[in-house]
């Protein structure tokens, strides 16, 4: 039986949701972002009682199919951007149309409905908010930043980091380092 969970954004939720499960004696086969395949019948105590203790991890169990298939699109963009470094060969919108096999217009509009901002908009700021993380982490220059995250140039990513934040790529990590200078003299 697979079951479907709101919110799920990263490993430790992957975490998080096999510990619930493993408390109430549950087993399953796999635990993905959005998703977990249960191999035992659930009784409406046990899954009302999961239900509970995701919500107190800001997680949640989901029924609707609509919802599920929000889910879907999000966990998708998010595995693109932070799990997975080889780049889609089509556009975003025949990738989801593929992945999901609806059509996109459809998916599109029901996403917006749900989210209130566009697929578009929501690709976009997970891909900044990757690139305020690696900037953060300062291994990469911003030049190799460009090239992971698929940016046709740097000027593209910066131009794209200054629209969104209202800061230049320099300018944000200067301020993470003064923040830190600043911490470090007291």
């Amino acid at each position: 039986m697979k079951l479907y969970i709101k919110n799920m954004v990263c490993i430790r939720c992957k975490m998080v949701v096999k510990l619930e499960l493993e408390k109430l004696g549950l087993h399953f086969t796999t635990v993905e972002l959005g998703e977990v395949e249960i191999t035992d019948k659930i009784s409406k105590d046990q899954l009302n009682n999961l239900d509970v203790a995701l919500k107190m991890t800001g997680l949640e169990l989901i029924d609707d199919n609509k919802k599920i298939l929000v889910e879907k699109i999000k966990t998708i963009i998010i595995e693109l951007i932070h799990y997975n470094d080889e780049q889609i060969k089509i556009n975003l919108s025949d990738y989801l149309s593929e992945k999901l096999n609806h059509n996109y217009t459809y998916l599109s509009n029901l996403f917006s409905e749900y989210k209130g901002t566009t697929i578009e908009q929501f690709y976009l700021s997970n891909k900044i908010e990757k690139v305020k993380e690696l900037l953060v982490y300062d291994e990469l220059n911003l030049t190799e930043i460009a090239w992971k995250l698929h940016y046709s140039s740097v000027s593209h990513l910066s131009n794209q980091f200054k629209k969104m934040t209202g800061l230049t790529p320099s300018h944000f990590k200067n301020l993470k380092n003064n923040r830190r200078a600043a911490l470090g003299s007291h």
